[in-house]
């Protein structure tokens, strides 16, 4: 029976915290943590399997609080439940320099009860059906006919505003599709956003929208416990094979007669009114106070729950018995490390097994790095069973579909949960933000594709990627003018250096086969940020005059001397991607004193120790040029300012792609007289 009183008096409590947090920060969202305190009461007081004294549990149903500037809704029942990451010297620092209690919810390396990172409006929701993805992948992959691990549930609470963003619609989309019945999408339907009521930006009938999509709806008052209780079971128990809505109506900023149920309540404007709303909830004057029937409860509350984990394990340790293989297989995920009796359990690939696992491309190959990239994943997926990768409607392109392209019979569906090809259709926002959220489930490595001009629609989570060092892999080709007929609007001069500006993203962009090979070794064995691979659609020429091994590894690195001066240095040529021939090519013109240097991820560069980078770019040589078929900016920090750049600062042109690189200058010939003009 749902303790009612009690909850209904951790609801005031969950309301109080939020009030005393906002006025004391002077900012802050107090809406979603008034109007759906009743739902967190059920949601943390009943409800949800978790347990806070271990957040990192495998199986505990995910809460994902899309509507991030709501995070006093969260940080309110992460403290009353007992997480140690939350205490209540936590919500006292909320929004201030260090706290663990920032303005929005952040993922971090220590588990903390939040799952993923939420701030832009939507992504929650895509993150959420990512993890939805990677919870059926999982059952499907480890659940055995004795033992069930997994069985674990999504719980995503969003706003109006989450549900107007395109991405969010995007990922529920493919959701109804997919049949994700372990995803449960709260809706928390206030009328209110932040600049006036909801009804001058929308009029849509939500319920017919979600249900025409394939989801379950169920809409109900939100303040009413047993009937949001009611609710929730039936969306858990559902069985109908789709997706669950809960369209909950609820009162923003209920308790704050002044400011509820308008936008007002949206920001922190009723917090100048808490002292009179906290006396109206019944709350004693001293503020964050936490009533000891409710300490109490969540106490008792957390030893239900450890006991419950503690079955759970029973039953896993049972598994692991059974199945060694697939424990082993489980003991690599980021998600969680067990010792096994080999004690074989890794974090990372094993870069020099992945390397020997990659055939040597023959001496006489001439391909586009998008085709080595095929030739390349197929082995290194064979060696590490938890990669996964999608497309947005591009395998054709984007040569990235793991198994036989032709005939497509490894597809992530229903009734083949343990697919290892996900379609997500011409959803690339979408597809990105999902690729967090499978990242964030902790089980498998995920990776996406689709052209790079596209990774304009894609920025939001790659960024929210890479800050929440989450290790998602994008594989995009197409990825300079060498597009050629397609023109301008596919051809992404700007791309590259707009994403090499994005803190703690690796960007590569191989010149040829063999710098492919370990462009993607890098990608798996990094696991504390995402990496972005470049891939070309023209052939490039294989560079074999360079050993296969110094390519290899060289891309692995970041950066490396390609061809070695063999007089005194004189001069410093660069590139990165698939213009490295041009410069070698100059090199052969310019002089026995001519260093040529291949730099195809600049970050893995510069995370080198400062010996290995003056080694490949020595200060003594400031005679420098580099080439490469993007807007000039990014490479000044590696030719200084004696200098020079071949670049492309304008827009590309429809043509074919040879004669397009040839009239814009990115040719050995530019090389030569550009470093000809250089000072002496």
């Amino acid at each position: 029976m749902l303790p009612k009183e009690t909850l209904a008096q951790a609801a005031t409590t969950a309301r109080g915290l939020a009030l005393d947090a906002v006025h004391a920060s002077q900012s802050g969202h107090l809406g979603l943590p008034l109007g759906c305190a009743e739902i967190g009461a059920v949601l943390f007081g009943h409800a949800l399997s978790h347990d806070p004294a271990h957040p990192e549990w495998l199986n505990r149903d995910r809460f994902i609080l899309s509507a991030g500037h709501g995070s006093m809704f969260l940080y309110a029942w992460l403290c009353l439940s007992g997480y140690r990451e939350v205490p209540l010297d936590e919500i006292k620092r909320f929004r201030q320099l260090h706290a663990r209690t920032p303005g929005h919810p952040e993922l971090t390396h220590a588990p903390s009860g939040v799952e993923v990172t939420t701030g832009p409006l939507g992504q929650g929701i895509a993150n959420a059906v990512g993890m939805a993805v990677g919870a059926k992948m999982a059952e499907a992959r480890f659940n055995t006919k004795e033992h069930a691990i997994f069985d674990h549930h999504i719980v995503c609470l969003a706003g109006d505003g989450c549900m107007q963003e395109g991405v969010a619609m995007e990922a529920v989309e493919f959701a109804g599709h997919q049949q994700l019945d372990n995803l449960i999408l709260i809706y928390d339907s206030n009328a209110v956003t932040l600049d006036a009521m909801a009804k001058e930006t929308q009029s849509e009938d939500t319920a017919k929208r979600f249900e025409a999509i394939g989801f379950d709806v169920q809409t109900i008052d939100g303040h009413e416990m047993d009937v949001f209780l009611a609710a929730f079971e039936r969306a858990k128990k559902a069985g109908s094979g789709k997706p669950q809505l809960i369209i909950a109506k609820t009162l923003i900023g209920r308790g704050v007669p002044e400011v509820e149920g308008t936008q007002k309540a949206h920001g922190e404007a009723g917090a100048k009114f808490s002292d009179a709303a906290r006396k109206a909830m019944g709350l004693p004057p001293e503020p964050y106070y936490v009533a000891p029937a409710v300490q109490t409860f969540f106490a008792e509350r957390a030893q239900a729950l450890a006991t419950a984990h503690s079955a759970w394990t029973t039953t896993f340790e049972a598994w692991k018995g059974k199945n060694p293989k697939l424990a082993e297989e489980l003991a690599v995920s980021r998600g969680f490390v067990f010792t096994l009796p080999e004690d074989t359990a890794r974090r990372t690939p094993d870069t020099a097994a992945l390397f020997a696992a990659i055939p040597e491309f023959p001496a006489d190959s001439k391909i586009a790095t998008r085709k080595a990239g095929q030739d390349v994943l197929q082995p290194i997926a064979a060696k590490t069973p938890l990669l996964i990768g999608g497309s947005a409607d591009l395998y054709g392109s984007t040569l990235n579909y793991i198994g036989d392209l032709k005939t497509g019979n490894d597809d992530f569906k229903p009734g083949h949960r343990t697919g290892r090809n996900i379609r997500f259709g011409i959803r690339e926002h979408g597809m990105c933000s999902i690729l967090n959220g499978i990242e964030a489930h902790g089980i498998f490595r995920a990776s996406g594709a689709t052209f790079l001009v596209f990774a304009d629609y894609c920025r939001p989570p790659i960024r929210l990627a890479a800050l929440s060092h989450l290790p998602v892999i994008y594989i995009f080709t197409h990825d300079s003018i060498g597009v050629g007929e397609d023109g301008p609007t596919h051809q992404p001069v700007e791309t590259i250096p707009g994403l090499r500006v994005i803190p703690n993203l690796d960007v590569i962009r191989p010149a040829d086969p063999e710098e492919t090979a370990g462009a993607y070794v890098a990608a798996l064995e990094r696991t504390d940020g995402p990496t972005l691979l470049a891939l070309t659609r023209q052939v490039v020429p294989l560079l074999k005059d360079i050993p296969v091994k110094t390519r290899r590894e060289g891309a692995l690195r970041g950066g490396y001397i390609a061809k070695k001066e063999t007089a005194p240095l004189e001069l410093i040529l660069m590139s990165a991607g698939s213009e490295l021939q041009h410069a070698l090519k100059a090199a052969e013109t310019l002089g026995a004193g001519t260093r040529v240097v291949s730099l195809p991820c600049f970050a893995r560069f510069d995370r080198q120790p400062a010996d290995y980078q003056n080694e490949v770019l020595p200060r003594s040589c400031r005679r420098r040029v580099a080439i490469e078929a993007t807007v000039t900016s990014t490479w000044a920090r590696y030719v200084g300012l004696d200098g020079a750049v071949i670049g492309i600062d304008r827009f590309g042109m429809s043509a074919p792609g040879a004669e397009v690189m040839k009239e814009l200058g990115i040719t050995a010939e530019h090389v030569v007289e550009a470093a000809r003009r250089l000072p002496v």
